[in-house]
């Protein structure tokens, strides 16, 4: 029986800058339809995500890391982080393989891009049926400012958004 993998307290988590290499692994991490279902978002098809980020690679306001641990094969990419100007806002989103979910890894990744990202305010979102996300948000200094409907569009379901910033 394999051990349970370590919490991120004692994992070796690094953020490096997103390459058209790492593509791959991140459709297969965002494609996840349960993942999908917690951020309250549509997955997109191949394409269209590869389409997305030729455009983020384009895009100089974009700052982009991959999330890696040390797994069992060595270098492991378990998700991405990202900032991005949306709205007229600077915002921060990011997305962690279900396999790590409640490792402590997103918190982990979170604080340490925000070191990198000096941009202030930021400003995050997450569905407000999505618990571990908003407790993720206030862990990393974010103030929850309110709550709206979201409508539905081509890439996201209509749910009530959870509304954050940190300053």
């Amino acid at each position: 029986m394999p051990l349970p993998d370590p919490p991120a307290s004692l994992l070796h988590v690094r953020l490096r800058a997103t390459t058209l290499a790492d593509l791959p692994a991140l459709f297969e991490i965002q494609s996840d339809l349960e993942s999908n279902h917690m951020a309250g978002t549509k997955p997109r098809t191949r394409a269209a995500f590869f389409a997305v980020w030729d455009r983020h690679f384009a895009d100089r306001s974009i700052n982009s890391r991959v999330i890696e641990i040390d797994g069992s094969h060595g270098s492991e990419i378990v998700g991405g982080v990202s900032s991005f100007p949306a709205d007229g806002n600077n915002c921060v989103g990011y997305w962690i393989a279900r396999a790590h979910w409640g490792k402590g890894i997103a918190s982990r990744a979170l604080t340490m891009f925000l070191v990198e990202e000096r941009r202030r305010p930021l400003h995050a979102t997450a569905a407000r049926s999505n618990a571990p996300s908003q407790c993720i948000l206030m862990k990393c200094g974010f103030r929850c400012v309110g709550f709206r409907m979201g409508e539905e569009t081509e890439r996201f379901v209509a749910r009530e958004i959870a509304e954050f910033v940190l300053e």
